[in-house]
């Protein structure tokens, strides 16, 4: 395996919670600083899924999933380029850690990793704040 760096964020989520987000292409472009719309037949991504994301640049590029391990971790190929690799880690009941990976050649992409997690964390700190109401 290539060397790869990795961002990563305590989250005061479930890791479960976290998980459904990560894989929901439907909140991708809620999160995700690169992604502006998402074309893939499965709402939830699973191991082999495919389809289009568009950039901020109005490119559509195509993706496949590489590698699943459901709960835990999934990785990503966008236009034939190794891309972010996403984990979850479980620290308890009510809190994980999100990292994303990227491969070291692509060390600059880390400001978009750093942005997504904060997104994330904002995400759902507004989703606690809804259910609490």
């Amino acid at each position: 395996m290539r060397p790869k760096l990795a961002f990563s964020k305590p989250l005061d989520a479930p890791a479960g919670k976290v998980w459904e987000l990560i894989i929901d292409t439907r909140t991708w472009p809620v999160w995700g600083p690169s992604v502006k719309a998402v074309d893939c037949r499965q709402r939830r991504i699973t191991a082999g899924s495919q389809g289009h994301i568009k950039t901020p640049l109005g490119l559509w590029l195509p993706f496949r999933v590489t590698m699943f391990e459901p709960g835990r971790y999934w990785a990503w190929r966008v236009a034939g380029l190794a891309a972010t690799g996403h984990q979850v880690d479980p620290l308890g009941p009510e809190r994980c850690r999100l990292s994303f990976t990227v491969p070291k050649w692509a060390f600059g992409y880390g400001i978009v990793c750093r942005r997504a997690l904060m997104r994330i964390d904002r995400l759902l700190a507004g989703e606690e704040r809804k259910e609490g109401s």
